[in-house]
């Protein structure tokens, strides 16, 4: 499975930015689908998901502001971002993950680098 991530870019705080993670196969019915994030000299954080039930989860730093959601027909997933702030910068990465047979299976987008500053 190939994820590739796109829509990153510079932006104002207060602006926003919708990135998109486009799959090469349609994995939705079976893999939960993610956005995370690295700040430099940070670890990775998952930043939200969406389930294959359309359940969806946030971190509390982005609630209200970011939106996860995907397009079946696409294969895509996106992530709005409203409010941005300097601290929402970051490399934000696409994320495909399931367990099978209690094993991990997960595969990453190249990522898209997020930079909010004036």
């Amino acid at each position: 499975v190939r994820l590739v991530e796109s829509g990153g870019g510079l932006v104002q705080p207060g602006g926003s930015l919708r990135l998109s993670c486009k799959a090469s196969e349609n994995i939705f019915s079976r893999y939960t689908m993610a956005w995370y994030r690295r700040a430099p000299g940070k670890e990775r954080e998952l930043v939200a998901n969406i389930t294959k039930d359309n359940s969806t989860n946030y971190i509390d730093p982005v609630k209200g502001r970011f939106t996860i959601s995907r397009d079946n027909t696409n294969i895509l997933v996106y992530l709005q971002m409203n409010s941005l702030k300097p601290e929402d910068t970051a490399a934000y990465y696409c994320n495909a993950e399931r367990k099978l047979f209690g094993q991990r299976i997960a595969y990453w987008g190249q990522g898209t680098q997020v930079t909010v500053s004036s």
